[in-house]
This record gives structure tokens, sequence and C-alpha cells, in this order.
């Protein structure tokens, strides 16, 4: 019979999957896709110390710590899905003999757990000079990246192969809904990164299960300060015959080597143990009188204060590097031409110190356009997402990306205000243009643009028309880098000058200000050129509307 721990995990993770689904183009009003990062008490301490900025959406986290203190590490087994996700995968990499309650492995074991705390100590000191790693070991972040990156991709891909597979037979019996329907083919890069990360993670069950939570995991440690010494915890009666089948039967090896004795802060509250007890002398409830509680596994503090230390060099490595992005746009301070942020991405600095890079803007874009990055932008940038023109553009009509954000790294703008968050300006590289260098004519750039920047002149020197750029009209949104015919590189990209990026105050206030013209003719429908397919087919070679090879 499946206890009531494995049902509330079901449940908890089942949810979680359905958020994600449900964080997509357009985006249900009703659902808060983002609720499982914002109870991840890492992503509230990591994120407000390196922003220097309380973060209203991260107030959930704080339920949890209260929580915490009555019931002990109950997110960690209940609802947490990185922990459901281990417990699955636990079962593929676990040996079938291994004992974890081995007493010839306790003393390796305690050592062990400091690292956590260790990592703790070391995200402080990074987030102490304002840069963010919150997104190297939050597990919510993690598990977010893990199943919208890798797990959804495959499985649009799969399910998208199966409907191939009975279209004939779809065609044949009239079913018209199978016959033809399409599933959007979402595809990221650093994918191998990710599934070699995890793999590493899934095979650390074969030292010992949920090696992530009992070892490694920084909210974890977070948890486990907070309910050291809960109101509801674990109570061994009179009766017991210290048989170790409570030990055997714990996946955080939180029971001592006197079953009478518990390590609460490491305590899952699972209650496996109440069911591994043969007479029934374990229980769960309120401890009225003190209980024996060993002292827990806290690094010593020349541990600490060098843990610590080392996040704050960490940090000024990172901030001392030349790929660095610096805000002000002075000599000297390069730029990634390619580095794209989503419309409305708060300034440089400040988004990377509140992006968590879960990945679940990049799974809400529905032209696939916002991709993780590498080190284009240097190792702060690790993750974050960037925009790819020749992947998908920007939908005006989408607001998408900033309405899933946990943090505010992309603020959820209203539609109006985000068609003036311009993200870049596009340019012309005449030595690819077919108009420029073949004089043949062309004019995709000119009928996909939603904002009407592109403007074909005649000039002598060419014998057809040949398009310009109205730098104060256009948005960024990488239309006509997405459909330009010309193969590989495309003759029009867009690069990130002129883009606005505000700490507050209107973009269409800022824009007009500063002379932009970024509007759309309501009557005009070429932004409406993409569609979510099409954005996914992986067939890049037809030509783009408008014109013919």
């Amino acid at each position: 019979m499946i206890s009531v721990q494995r049902l509330i995990q079901a449940i908890s993770l089942f949810c979680f999957l359905a958020l994600l689904w449900l964080a997509a183009f357009p985006l249900p009003d009703w659902a808060p896709v983002d609720a499982f990062l914002r109870m991840d008490p890492l992503v509230l301490l990591g994120t407000v110390f390196a922003a220097r900025s309380w973060i209203p959406g991260l107030g959930l986290s704080f339920l949890i710590l209260a929580a915490t203190a009555i019931l002990g590490r109950f997110f960690c087994g209940y609802l947490c899905p990185m922990g459901t996700t281990l417990d699955l995968t636990d079962r593929l990499f676990r040996p079938k003999h291994n004992d974890p309650a081995n007493p010839a492995r306790l003393k390796q074991s305690n050592g062990l757990r400091r690292i956590k705390y260790l990592l703790l100590f070391f995200l402080a000191g990074i987030a102490a000079l304002g840069v963010s790693a919150v997104f190297i070991a939050s597990p919510l972040s993690l598990i977010t990246r893990f199943y919208a990156m890798l797990v959804h991709p495959l499985a649009a891909l799969t399910s998208d192969g199966l409907l191939h597979l009975i279209r004939p037979l779809a065609l044949h019996q009239d079913w018209t809904w199978a016959a033809y329907a399409e599933i959007p083919r979402p595809r990221f890069s650093t994918q191998w990164f990710v599934l070699t990360f995890f793999l590493g993670i899934f095979a650390l069950a074969w030292f010992s299960p949920r090696f992530w939570c009992r070892y490694l995991c920084p909210s974890g440690a977070i948890l486990a300060l907070v309910g050291r010494k809960p109101l509801m915890r674990r109570m061994v009666a009179d009766a017991c015959t210290r048989c170790d089948a409570c030990r055997q039967s714990c996946p955080m090896d939180a029971i001592t080597v006197d079953p009478r004795e518990t390590r609460h802060d490491e305590c899952i509250a699972c209650l496996n143990c109440v069911r591994a007890c043969p007479v029934d002398a374990i229980s769960f409830g309120s401890a009225i009188k003190p209980v024996r509680t060993p002292d827990p596994f806290l690094p010593r503090r020349r541990e600490a204060l060098l843990a610590g230390l080392a996040g704050v060099g960490a940090a000024t490595l990172t901030l001392t590097g030349l790929a660095e992005v610096r805000g002000e746009l002075l000599p000297g301070n390069p730029m990634p031409p390619d580095l794209l942020r989503p419309p409305g991405a708060l300034p440089e600095r400040t988004f990377l110190a509140r992006c968590i890079r879960c990945g679940l803007c990049m799974r809400a874009c529905p032209t696939n356009t916002l991709q993780p990055l590498w080190l284009q932008a240097g190792v702060v940038s690790l993750f974050s997402p960037g925009l790819m023109p020749r992947r998908g553009p920007c939908l005006p009509e989408c607001t998408t990306c900033g309405d899933v954000c946990p943090t505010g790294a992309i603020p959820s703008l209203p539609l109006f205000e985000k068609q003036w968050a311009k993200i870049g300006t596009a340019h012309i590289l005449r030595h690819k243009c077919l108009a420029w260098e073949w004089e043949k004519e062309c004019l995709v750039c000119d009928e996909v643009c939603p904002y009407d920047a592109i403007e074909l002149r005649k000039i002598p020197e060419v014998g057809v028309s040949v398009p310009f750029v109205r730098g104060n009209q256009c948005s960024g949104c990488g239309f006509c880098e997405y459909h330009c015919p010309v193969r590989a590189a495309s003759a029009i990209v867009v690069e990130p000058m002129e883009a606005l990026r505000l700490d507050s105050g209107s973009y269409k206030q800022t824009g007009q200000a500063i002379g932009l013209r970024l509007n759309i003719d309501p009557k005009d429908k070429a932004f409406t050129a993409v569609n979510d397919n099409d954005s996914m087919n992986d067939d890049m070679t037809r030509p783009a509307p408008g014109f013919t090879f």
C-alpha cells in the first residue's frame, strides 16, 4: 500500500510538472507557474543579498521556514521535486545490498554532512559582493532546468515522432486532429552539460540514498538550521528492542547508533522508521519533555570562515574578468555583440544578481529564441537567458518571459510597455545582403518587420532597391534576422546597441523622450507571420515569406 508520504510526493511532483507545462504562451492568469521556485529559501537569501533589494514574490519562502520550525524538514521529504526525483532515480542507481546504516561508513558520512554548510557559506561570500551563484546549487532552480530544458524537449520530440507514425492511419480513418496535429519541438544549448550534471547527481546514490540531500544541498542546510529542534519530532518508546530496522530504513541516516536518538536537523519526517518498527515503538508528535538530540554536524568556525572567504575570492575573480559585462558605456568596457537579453530585462549587473537560471523563461518562450548562455559574457552569465534571433523572433504580443520570472530579473510588463522595451538594433551586413551585394530583389526584412523599421531605397550604385534600418523604429525583435533567406549567418543581425533597460520607470515614456518610435500599426499583421509550430520547425531550408529561391 502506498504511504502518505509517497502520495503527497506524487501529488507535489504532478503539480510541479503541471505548472511547468502551463508556463507557455499564452500564460493562464490563474496559474502560479513559479510557485515552487519561490519556496526555496536559498533563492530568497542568495538573491536578496546579491541584488541588495527586497523581492516581494519570494516571501513564500518564509512560510516554508516557519513550517520547518514546527514540522522539521518536511519540505525535503514531501514537497521538493528534487527530492522526489532522487527517490525515483535512487532505485536505478542504488546497489541492492548496500546498507545505508553500515556503522563502518558512519565516520565518513558524518564528515560529509559539513559540505552543505560550507557550500552555503561559500554562496554567502559570493553574494556579499553582489554576485549571485544560487544557480549552481539551488535544488529548485536545478530541477526546473532539468525538466524544462532536458526532459520537456525529449518528451516533445518523442510525442511528435509518435504523431508522425500514426499519421497514415489517421488520414485513412479521417482522424483530423491526429492527421494535422504538430507538437512544437524546442531545442536548447547546454543540454549535454545538464544531462552529465544530473547523471552525476543520480549516480551518487551508489554511495548513499539521497546523497544530494544529505551532503550537498545548501537549501537543506538552511532548513536543517531552522528545523534543528522542531515542535513535531520523532519519539521512541521504551518498547524499542534496538533491532536497527529503523536505521536501515532511514534515507537520510538521521538515526544514530542508539536508535532512540535522532538528528532532527537531518530528519525529513518521511515516517519510514515508523513503518519499519516491528514493535510500534516509534511515533511522531509534539515533544512535551526534552528529547535527546545529538549535536548537528556544523563546520568549525575556521572552516566556515574559509568557505566564506573562498566565495569572496571567487566573486572578485569573476568581477575582474574581461568577459564580465559592465553597465557603463565607456571605452574599455567590451560587450559581446550577440548578448541580447529578454525585453524589459533589468540593467546587466542587477539582472545577473537576480537571475537564478531556472530556465522557466526559456521554457515559456513561444518561439524558442531564449537560450542559455555559455561563457561568451563571462562565468557570471553562465546559463542566463539570451535571445538568439536566428532561432526565433521575439513576438511583440508576448510578455510571457517576464510573467513567469520568479525574481523579477525580467519584470512583468504590460504589453504596451513591453513593446517599448528595446532589445537592440538591427544592422545590415551589406557584403552578404542579396540586394546590396548581388543586386537581387529581396523584400523579406521589410515585409516581416512589425515596427516598419526597414526602409527600401533606390541608390545609383545598386540596380535594385536596398534596405536601410531606421534605428529609432527598430525594437531588436529579430523578425528580420530570423526570416533572412541568406543561409548560415544572416545578412541582417541584431546587436545590443541602444538597448533600453531600466531599473524603474516607464519604457514608453523613456523611449519617447529619447526619440524612439516603436509603434505597431494595429492593422499590421506582419508579426503573425511566425506561428509556434514554424518557429520550432527543424526544417530551416524553406524560403522566407515573400522570397523564392
